[in-house]
């Protein structure tokens, strides 16, 4: 009692200092987080790497009240009331009968240990979470399976590579028949156009409707038949970053290894004579072990079964097994199936009576007739009086993996005679193997070894060895193993027993039926009892196995292995050893738990080894298995009784005489005492309390065996999920029931554990559990943890005093959970979770309950009532908190948070009710932190409950302290723990943060606190120590990250659960705060570190974790405006607070912060403002941003969106744009990013970058600034040095690319349009600009790649075609010699703009994964390029969407004209890639909606466009799907009638879609004039059926336009069939050339082209003709340009040179001015161009011998040259004149001559 004064003494000095100034000194060390009561001062701006502080959740939401009607919305607003969910799952038991020990008393430990075999599973579930991204993965399996049934776009890309090759053979069959009309014939071709048939024309379009109408219209089409989720249809997230991801916890279950079944078949002998039994076991050679317990089991006949009748009258059915299942959890090349015979006692040694078996054959029974009538007789009188007694007989052994692989002595098998297995015929069937090289045969690894499918084999055994007395011992079993696998096997040269035991072994089914299980319980399923049963066979593992128990099972093996009589006097030959399991010393009390073998009863009280025949120290291999009872007291023993067996019948000779006797008791200081034991035997019987005594010890007056020295050697082994068999587990448990039962005092070894000495012993047991077998510790997890939970929880009281175990337990588990976590690396999760440890938590951990009176009674927590008022009758009041350990407090430094000691500092919180040690003190040494639980009101329900509980079951002896809450305790202990303790808890945080969190859930279930408001659901103590640990954890990853590195990233992780875990819980502001203190940490910490993207990494792992919540959403408040409520404390932005902050509609002035990462969105929107700040700051150019963090901050967006998407919850598009809202800002950062992302325009079919460049006119200088050099370079024509001009060097790639600008698209489309009406209408032309160039790029990026494509990519691939296209476009550019302007804006069409060797940069490639599969299926691929045809279909439509928001916008504001034409560029940049029927449709609608809207943009000002848009419309009028071509071309006749209402006439029009003509039939592959032909002549009809305009000249220029069009078509398309031909092909350029004759541009090139053609051929005159006709065109147009004198008035000057020159005149009514139109603008359409014509045609004539006419060109160029006084031009030029005019007059013939030659114009024109 001395200690006990000691303690109460030191009780009295306590210092009674509050824990509150723990708590302060703590705080000051880390900081800590408390929600804050004031804010910081008002609309401050808070820089993006500073955390703003998160507005008040839960005031938030209590203070305004939601004003929806219930429904999806309303949803959003608060937690489901059902969030978390209590199961009390039931475990499933896998035999029919439970396994209980059938005493109904039991004692504490059994019971325990039942309650925690037998208890249901606690399971507390958050019920929503299967919506969070942790527990519902976006695999690419779910995805396809979203995926089904998607509608399959119609492309024309995938329909031009099916028809192509047809058509070819068409068009060869076409222009066939168009030859057979005359050539040149007008008629002929307006005769073809005539017969052909138009498409379908479309309703209402030439109809005149409102522009608002038609805008309401095409919405709604285009909203119809889209796909809701966008994300449905683009890759899965990369797993690689799902950080996120949590698996559910196996739930925990009995180990079992590979499972083989053996049957035996039969056992037939050479003569039948008597029964045999046999036993199988499993041996590994290697280890020397047997791994098995044995399998006994009878083939015998009836007969033979009919002679030991009298023995076992009765046979269980259990016993008549004859298959079994063995488990096997380590695989090797070195385990036996080993096979003994055993027969009755005879007679004679082994040897004589084997030999009749190797002697005689069944064949020779008519020799030996007698012979064997005398054995069967002395068989016969051996089974009646020795028929309990067997004998050892033979054995063989089965190389288990010549059986599972086809490597091993087969062929040997089947060759050698003496072979140790002959395998029968059915084996020879199943593997005919004979042929394998003898190379295979070589030393097999372990992996080699599998024993789960391999082939079932049927075996039949032919040959045994006959056992020999003295080699009995498994050693001896183990060398003849060793020698077997020999090829010289010594075993072979012995005689065998020749028999025949027929088995079959195969791969075990995996629930078999009939079985029984080590226990002899009855397996499920089991569909009748009355069925012959097979037994599962106990495995004894080679090595440890580290599962924890889950069922009760309690066996005890023994093994007499070997006696030593020598010494021994008296007749002692033939020795039997009978074992019995006693409960007592009377032989009364022997107890029936003997399992018998085969054919007998099903449990005995005795068991006898085997006889050796005439041996004083025999060996035995026997194996006595035994159930033993639950409650094990010191009397329990085993008994060994030795006999003399008399063989023969004599006379006055009893049959058994007892020679001696020993024992073992079996509990010794509470412990089972099991291992090898080598016992003295008493040669008496002895004497009374013999059992609770050794046998080493010296009774008085007994006599012994060898002067009492050990010569019986016996092993005893125990199956138990009761009885540990560790001395430190044994300890530890023994001492907390002697304190749960008061059992005082008891004896423990040497010491006697009392009072006083309790505390001191149990807390040095806990301290010596790290001694323990860690295989063990495993095996009794559950128990160890609970119990160690249990001493947390209920401190027990000794003597009236409370004893804190609090640190030890938490010591002890900090330290057990890192000793498995660190032994235990191959059973983790991906976060380091060991699985053992989860389970526990997810399954077996609750609160313990100690009112429970037994452990039947399950506890139905639902129905736990609430106490009234405290029980008076415990007696506490004056109880003291008492600890002997001072732990020192963690000094890991921390940067010291003011803000945090100011909020801890200003609380005053009462903390009158909590003690602590004086030392604690700011100052002191020590710290102990420790409250007493009664002393104020504070006290839970849940305690009184407990107390009142405990009253009513526990005897009046015990005193128990009311419960602590296991989760107060754990986080108070984690705090203040130090040194080796604080950093295995460290090590393990997930664990104790599960513990934590599942406590608090389970603790709040209990007290019926979920409907309690979050703040008071627990006490400020406990949040304070929560956020001191949050801090200190924080603290410890900023100061280790690059130290503990992969510490630090399960730290992260672990603390970024908890907090998600909190928000379910906790008042979620609070949860804020603490992820705010998180921030801070890490963010101070930033800014000294040399290398910070390894932090930021870890932070924004944490982010994503954090935001995987089921809720993200909700806890973000998506109803809420951007304005922080000015309730409970002033907002940071605004203080115009509206009314109810969950109205739908923002106010106007917060527009612009909700798409802004502005404070009040980021208060507002916390979680999101999180992930989306952290997005921005590593997107930012001048960040030092990795790779891997771009990839791992955009994926983490994808993934929610993706779960967004998925969520049933936010199905309702009304309630998704609310989602979306919380994503706004992202539009800005995308747009703030597009210099960094990829440039998809160089690799898809789209036109180069510089086709969304805005050119606007110089005067919009903002406009102007966005053109960027790439863009500057691609308008000059020179080619685009794509990675210098504006990119940034640390640019995405083009994956992380292709997924910011699907999230981008994600916002667009599920946005509140309304909202983005209000934002785009703020934007300046620069950002509005800067969004059409991110549409453009999404266009390109999006785009669909054909079919083809898709099959052509083998990982990654180029797409071949389009870059031939772009080659071929090239050439046919580069030889017709086109101006700059063509080139260029057909550079808009080509992929990959002039860009040199974009074939071999990496960045340029296919989008696609190299992870994916290469060699995908024919269905695969077809579904693989559905998704993606919807992606690209998905994706246009909402550009489109966006691009009618910004036309919407724009149109009332005054930067409309510097908007509209990239509004305009970015469609028809649309309208060129490979688009869908579906889209383009919707696409055209638009296109005519704006053409409608505003004219004037494409007649009046820049003709750029109306050109490209007349190509596009051209293009897709020449499209192969049908309803393409209608939409096209009621754009086209659309366009005719806008441009001729402008002005009367339709002369641009005509004119671009004659130019664009030209450039499509002269480049396109894929061209298909049929279709164009058809296109046409819808046109017309369009032109007939337009009933407004037919009085009009319209209809009739429309049918001119479209003959000619037809002319040109159809003479090009020959022009390319006739290369060969050059008569023909220059007949077809001329009458091409003159089809242009309203496009003076392309006229003149066509010119130029022929006078090349001719020069080719050296045609010089007919060369010349063409330049003159060329000068005069050129001439026509200066006049109209400007009225100079000394230049040709027009083509009338020329006519003296060529009289039909007159062609090139512009006198028609619809020919263009060239000053307005821009046409002309070629550098030819100058003087100085003219000069050159006119010197070229001078030139040529000169070649051509045609002197004369040179005098007629140098008339015209006289005149200009005198007007600029270039003499020396005019000197060259008369010089030139006088060489020619020389000429003339040097040849015989004249004038006339030359005039001849001239004069058939038209025919030297043509040829």
């Amino acid at each position: 009692m001395a200690a006990a004064g000691e303690r109460r003494a030191f009780a009295h000095k306590i210092n009674r200092t509050v824990a509150a100034e723990v708590r302060k000194q703590v705080s000051r060390e880390y900081g800590s987080p408390q929600l804050s009561k004031k804010r910081a001062g008002t609309l401050q701006q808070v820089p993006l790497t500073e955390v703003v502080e998160p507005v008040d959740f839960e005031e938030y939401v209590s203070s305004h009240a939601p004003t929806t009607e219930p429904g999806p919305l309303r949803q959003l607003m608060e937690f489901p009331a059902d969030d978390l969910e209590l199961l009390l799952q039931e475990r499933e038991c896998i035999t029919l009968e439970p396994a209980l020990p059938e005493e109904d008393t039991l004692d504490p430990r059994v019971r325990d240990a039942l309650g925690v075999y037998t208890d249901d599973w606690l399971i507390i579930r958050r019920k929503y979470q299967n919506f969070s991204m942790s527990h519902t993965a976006h695999t690419p399996e779910r995805l396809r399976e979203r995926q089904r049934g998607l509608v399959k776009q119609t492309f024309e890309l995938d329909t031009v590579a099916v028809d192509r090759h047809d058509d070819q053979d068409d068009s060869k069959r076409r222009s066939v028949s168009m030859d057979d009309t005359p050539r040149g014939s007008w008629a002929s071709s307006i005769f073809d156009l005539k017969n052909s048939s138009p498409d379908s024309l479309l309703p209402m379009v030439l109809e005149r409707t409102m522009a608002e109408d038609m805008d309401r219209c095409n919405a709604e089409a285009r909203q119809q038949g889209r796909h809701p989720d966008l994300l449905g249809l683009f890759p899965a997230p990369d797993e690689d970053e799902a950080v996120e991801r949590s698996t559910i916890p196996e739930v925990p279950r009995e180990h079992s290894g590979q499972r083989i079944m053996v049957k035996c078949l039969s056992l037939k002998f050479e003569i039948e004579i008597e029964p045999i039994f046999g036993i199988l076991a499993l041996y590994d050679a290697k280890e020397k072990k047997k791994i098995s317990e044995n399998f006994h089991f009878d083939l015998n006949s009836e007969q033979m079964k009919g002679l030991l009748r009298p023995h076992t009258p009765h046979m269980a059915i259990s016993t008549l097994a004859r298959s079994a299942i063995f488990s096997i959890t380590f695989p090797s090349p070195d385990i036996f199936l080993v096979i003994k015979l055993e027969k009755v006692l005879q007679q004679g040694d082994i040897g004589e009576c084997c030999e009749p078996y190797m002697v005689m054959k069944e064949s020779d029974s008519t020799k030996n007739k007698e012979k064997l009538e005398k054995l069967r007789s002395t068989a016969e009188q051996s089974c009646v009086r020795l028929g309990r007694y067997r004998m050892p007989f033979a054995w063989t052994a089965i190389h288990l993996l010549n059986i599972v692989s086809s490597v091993g002595g087969l062929d040997r098998a089947d060759s050698d005679s003496d072979s140790v297995i002959s395998f029968g015929d059915e084996r020879k069937g199943t593997w005919n193997e004979r042929k394998k090289k003898t190379f295979e045969r070589m030393s097999v690894g372990e992996e080699m070894c599998n024993f789960t499918n391999f082939r079932p084999a049927t075996l039949t055994v032919t040959n045994f060895f006959k056992q020999e007395g003295d080699r009995l011992s498994d050693e001896d079993l183990y060398k003849f193993l060793a020698d077997m696998r020999r090829p010289s096997s010594l075993l072979r040269r012995l005689r065998p027993v020749t028999a025949q035991l027929k088995i079959d072994i195969s791969p075990a089914p995996e629930s078999p039926h009939y079985c029984l299980s080590p226990e002899l319980l009855h397996v499920k399923p089991y569909p009748d009892l009355r069925v012959r049963p097979t037994k599962e066979v106990l495995e004894f593992p080679t090595r440890y196995v580290y599962t924890p128990h889950t069922t009760y099972r309690n066996l005890l093996y023994v093994y007499p292995q070997c006696l030593n009589f020598s010494s021994r006097q008296g007749s002692v030959r033939n020795i039997a050893v009978k074992v019995q399991f006693m409960a007592g010393e009377d032989p009364s009390q022997a107890m029936p738990v003997i399992f018998g073998k085969s054919s007998c009863a099903e449990f005995f009280k005795e068991a006898y080894t085997p006889v050796v025949y005439h041996n004083k120290s025999p060996e035995f291999y026997e194996e006595v298995k035994m159930k033993i009872p639950a409650n094990l007291t010191d009397n329990h023993h085993l008994l060994f009784t030795f006999y003399h067996i008399s063989c023969q019948p004599k006379q006055n000779t009893p049959l058994e005489t007892p020679v001696g006797y020993t024992w073992i008791p079996l509990m010794q200081h509470g412990r089972l005492r099991t291992g090898s034991f080598s016992l003295p035997v008493s040669v008496e019987k002895p004497p009374p309390s013999y059992s609770v005594l050794t046998p080493d010890v010296q009774l008085p007056g007994m006599k012994w065996v060898d002067n009492h020295k050990g010569v019986f050697n016996v092993e005893v082994t125990a199956a138990s999920s009761v009885h540990t068999q560790d001395p430190h587990l044994d300890k530890f448990f023994t001492l907390v029931y002697v304190l749960e039962e008061y059992s005082f005092p008891f004896r423990l070894k040497d010491v006697i554990i009392t009072e006083a000495n309790v505390e001191a012993e149990l807390k040095a047991s806990m301290a010596h559990l790290r001694g323990a077998l860690l295989d063990t510790c495993v095996r009794f997890l559950h128990q160890l943890l609970s119990k160690l939970i249990l001493l947390i929880v209920h401190p027990p009281v000794i003597a009236g005093q409370i004893v804190n175990l609090g640190r030890a337990a938490f010591e002890a588990m900090a330290l057990l959970v890192n000793q498995i976590h660190k032994n235990l690396e191959g059973n983790q999760d991906q976060h380091g979770r060991n699985n053992l440890l989860s389970s526990y938590i997810h399954y077996c951990f609750h609160l313990p309950t100690m009112g429970t009176p037994s452990y039947e009674l399950p506890i139905q927590y639902a129905t736990l009532s609430r106490a009234t008022g405290r029980p008076s009758s415990l007696n506490l009041s004056r109880s003291k908190s008492i600890s002997n350990s001072n732990p020192d407090l963690a000094t890991t430094p921390a940067s010291p948070d003011e803000e945090v000691q100011r909020i801890i500092g200003n609380k005053g919180i009462d903390r009158s009710h909590s003690w602590v040690n004086s030392a604690y003190a700011p100052g002191g040494s020590r710290a102990v932190l420790r409250r007493n639980p009664t002393s104020s009101c504070e006290l839970s329900l849940y305690r009184y409950l407990l107390c009142e509980r405990m009253l009513v079951v526990l005897t009046p002896t015990i005193c128990l302290c009311p419960a602590q809450l296991l989760h107060e305790e754990l986080a108070l202990q984690w705090v203040v723990s130090t040194s080796a303790v604080r950093e295995a808890a460290l090590q393990q945080a997930w664990w104790f943060f599960q513990l934590i969190v599942k406590s608090m859930a389970h603790h709040l279930f209990l007290t019926s606190r979920l409907d309690v408001p979050r703040r008071q659901r627990f006490p400020d103590r406990f949040v304070d120590d929560i956020a001191a640990l949050v801090c200190a954890v924080s603290a410890d990853i900023a100061s280790r990250y690059h130290k503990d590195v992969e510490l630090v990233e399960r730290l992260n992780c672990s603390l970024a659960f908890f907090l998600n875990d909190l928000l379910t819980l906790m008042d979620r502001g609070f949860v804020f705060n603490l992820i705010r203190s998180y921030y801070k940490q890490i963010s101070n910490k930033l800014q000294t570190t040399p290398n910070p993207s390894a932090l930021t990494a870890l932070r924004m792992d944490f982010t994503r974790i954090i935001c995987s919540h089921e809720h993200y959403v909700t806890l973000n408040l998506p109803c809420s405006s951007v304005t922080p409520p000015a309730s409970p404390s002033p907002s940071t932005s605004s203080t115009t607070s509206q009314s109810s902050a969950f109205s739908c509609q923002a106010p106007d002035q917060s527009v612009a912060s909700m798409f802004e990462l502005s404070v009040p969105f980021r208060q507002q929107h916390f979680l999101s403002g999180l992930l989306l700040t952290e997005l921005a700051l590593i997107l930012e150019p001048d960040s030092d941003g990795a790779f891997f963090l771009h990839k791992k901050a955009i994926s983490a967006v994808h993934a929610l969106l993706c779960s967004h998407d998925a969520d049933s919850r936010y199905a309702d598009s009304h309630v998704l744009s609310h989602v979306a809202q919380l994503y706004l800002p992202l539009i800005p950062i995308v747009m703030e990013t597009l210099p960094q992302l990829h440039d998809f325009t160089d690799t898809s079919l789209s036109r180069a970058r510089h086709a969304s460049a805005h050119i606007v006119d110089d005067g919009d200088a903002d406009a102007g600034s966005t053109i960027s050099q790439s863009v500057a370079m691609a308008i000059a024509g020179s080619p685009l040095l794509h990675s210098k001009a504006g990119r940034s060097c640390g640019s995405l790639s083009a994956e992380s690319s292709r997924t910011l600008l699907v999230c981008f698209l994600w916002v667009l489309k599920n946005a509140d349009a309304v909202l983005l009406e209000r934002w785009v209408s703020d934007l300046s032309v620069v950002q509005i600009n800067r969004l059409l160039d991110l549409l453009h790029l999404c266009i390109s990026c999006f785009e669909y790649k054909g079919r083809k494509a898709l099959e052509r990519i083998n990982s990654l691939t180029f797409k071949k075609s389009q870059d031939m296209k772009a080659r071929l476009e090239e050439a046919i550019l580069g030889t017709i010699g086109a101006r700059q302007e063509m080139v260029r804006r057909s550079r808009e069409r080509s992929p990959y703009g002039s860009q040199e060797n974009v074939r071999w940069r990496k960045n340029v490639t296919h989008w696609r994964q190299t992870t994916d599969r290469v060699d995908k299926s024919k269905a695969e691929m077809e579904q693989e390029s559905i998704v993606d045809g919807n992606l690209a279909t998905e994706t246009s439509l909402i550009v489109l969407d966006t691009l009618e928001i910004i036309v919407k916008t724009v149109v009332v504001s005054e930067v409309r004209e510097s908007v509209l034409g990239g509004v305009l560029r970015v469609l028809l940049h649309s309208m060129g890639g490979n688009q869908s029927a579906f889209f383009l449709q919707h696409c055209f609608t638009t296109q005519r909606a704006l053409v409608f809207k505003f004219p004037e943009m494409l007649f009046e000002e820049d003709t750029e466009l109306c050109a490209d848009l007349c190509l596009r419309l051209l293009r897709h009028c020449s499209s192969s799907v049908g309803s393409v071509r209608s939409h096209a071309s009621a754009s086209l006749y659309l366009l005719m009638r806008q441009n001729f209402e402008i002005g009367n006439n339709f002369a641009r029009v005509k004119m671009q879609v004659t130019m664009s003509l030209s450039s499509l039939v002269g480049t396109s592959q894929s061209f298909n004039e049929e279709h164009l032909r058809r296109s046409l002549k819808t046109i017309l009809t369009y032109a007939e059926e337009d009933v407004e305009l037919r009085d009009s000249p319209f209809p009739e220029q429309v049918q001119d336009l479209v003959f000619n069009l037809h002319m040109i078509l159809t003479d090009t398309v020959k022009m390319k069939e006739h290369q060969q031909d050059p008569e023909m092909l220059l007949d077809l350029m001329y009458r091409i050339a003159k089809g242009y004759q309203n496009s003076p541009d392309l006229r003149l090139t066509w010119l130029q082209n022929m006078a090349g053609k001719h020069s080719e051929r050296g045609n010089h005159a007919e060369a010349a003709h063409c330049l003159v006709h060329s000068a005069a065109l050129v001439a026509e147009y200066l006049n109209m340009l400007e009225d100079t004198r000394y230049l040709p008035i027009g083509c009338v000057s020329f006519q003296s040179i060529s009289s039909n020159v007159l062609e090139e005149s512009a006198v028609s009514d619809d020919v263009l001015s060239p000053e307005e139109e821009g046409i002309c603008a070629g550098k030819y359409f100058t003087e100085s161009g003219l000069v050159g014509l006119l010197e070229q045609a001078a030139s040529s004539f000169n070649m051509a011998g045609m002197y004369e006419a040179i005098n007629e060109v140098y008339k015209i160029l006289i005149p200009i040259h005198e007007a600029n006084r270039d003499f020396k031009k005019l000197a060259v030029v008369h010089g030139k004149l006088q060489e020619a005019f020389n000429k003339v007059y040097n040849q015989s013939s004249g004038w006339e001559v030359s005039v001849s030659r001239t004069h058939p114009t038209c025919l030297s024109y043509l040829r």
